[in-house]
C-alpha cells in the first residue's frame, strides 16, 4: 500500500493512522481492535512479544527508491524470518516496511505492501520472504528525501505486533531530469557553440518538477564514432536550474550534461545532442 504513516499512542494502545496493514490484518470493526493494538484501553499489556527476528533485508536489490513528481514506483523487498521452534508459520504473519525516522512506531512516513508477502519455509524455524511495495508522490514531502530505514512487523493471530526496527538503510530520492541543447547546428569549425540545458527534480510538495539550483554539472563531449564521453568543463546550475556555457567547434560529435547526484537526488545524464561541424 502507499502510506503516509503516523503511529500514535491513544488511550495506552498503539493505534494506526494512515499506516494501514494488509487486509488479512485489518481492524475488527465489531470488537474495536486495531491491527497494531497491543494493550487494553486502560494501558495494561495483553500480548506477549513474538519470538521472531528478521535478517538479510534487501530493498530494491540494493538500489535507491526513486519517486517521481507524479505517479508511483514499485520495488521489492526480500528478507528472512527466524522464529522459535514452538511457533508455526501459520501462527503469525509478517510485513516489511521502509520508514523515515528512528523507529516504525514513531515514524510519520513509511511504505508497506498492499498484500502479505510470499514466504517459503527453508527450515523448521526460518522463512524466506518477498514483497512488492509501491511508493507514490502523493505520500511524499520534500523534507523526507534521503536516508530511510528498512524494518518489518510480525503479527500474531490476534493482530498484535512485534516490531523489527533499523534493519538496513534505504535511500529514497526525488527523480531527476536533465536536458541539453547545443547550437547552432551545423556550425563552422572554430566557431562558438552555445550549450544550454536544465536540471530539474521531483518537487513532491508542488507535485511537479522544479529546477535544482547551484548544482555542479559536467559538460561532456563524445566524438563521432567514439564510445565514451570526456568532460570538457564543470559549471553550476542557476537559481532556477538552468545551464549555459560555450565551447569552440572542433569535430563532429555529441554534447551532453552529466549530473553526479546528491543524497536526495539520483545521478542523471542528458541524452547527447549531435553537432555537425563543417
Amino acid at each position: 500500500m502507499r502510506i503516509r504513516a503516523t503511529v500514535a499512542a491513544v488511550s495506552g494502545a498503539l493505534v494506526l493512522s494512515a499506516f494501514a496493514v494488509p487486509a488479512a490484518q485489518a481492524a475488527d470493526a465489531t470488537s474495536g481492535k486495531t491491527a497494531f493494538s497491543s494493550a487494553t484501553a486502560d494501558g495494561a499489556a495483553t500480548a506477549a512479544t513474538l519470538d521472531v527476528t528478521f535478517s538479510s533485508v534487501k530493498v530494491n536489490a540494493g538500489k535507491a527508491v526513486v519517486v517521481p513528481a507524479t505517479g508511483s514506483v514499485k520495488f521489492s523487498i526480500t528478507y528472512k524470518v527466524t522464529h522459535a521452534a514452538s511457533l508455526k508459520s501459520s501462527d503469525f504473519d509478517t510485513i516489511p516496511v521502509i520508514y523515515h525516522g528512528t523507529d516504525i512506531k514513531s515514524s510519520e512516513y513509511g511504505v508497506a505492501p498492499d498484500d502479505l508477502p510470499t514466504c517459503t519455509d527453508t527450515s523448521a524455524t526460518v522463512e524466506s520472504c518477498k514483497a512488492t511495495l509501491s511508493a507514490s508522490h502523493e505520500d511524499m514531502v520534500n523534507s523526507i528525501a534521503g536516508t530511510w530505514q528498512a524494518g518489518a512487523i510480525a503479527f500474531d493471530q490476534d493482530g498484535n505486533p512485534t516490531f523489527g526496527n533499523n534493519l538496513g538503510k534505504v535511500s529514497v530520492q526525488r527523480l531527476s531530469k536533465l536536458t541539453v541543447n547545443a547550437a547552432p547546428e551545423p556550425v563552422k569549425k572554430g566557431k562558438t557553440i552555445t550549450v544550454t540545458g536544465n536540471l530539474t527534480r521531483a518537487n513532491w510538495d508542488a507535485k511537479k518538477y522544479s529546477g535544482y539550483s547551484t548544482q555542479p554539472v559536467k559538460l561532456q563531449f563524445r566524438k563521432k564514432g567514439a564510445s565514451t564521453y570526456t568532460t570538457v568543463k564543470t559549471i553550476k546550475t542557476s537559481s532556477t536550474g538552468t545551464l549555459k556555457t560555450t565551447v569552440k567547434a572542433t569535430v563532429d560529435g555529441y554534447f551532453r550534461y552529466s549530473f553526479a547526484g546528491t543524497s536526495t537526488t539520483p545521478a542523471v545524464n542528458a541524452t547527447g545532442d549531435y553537432v555537425d561541424v563543417k
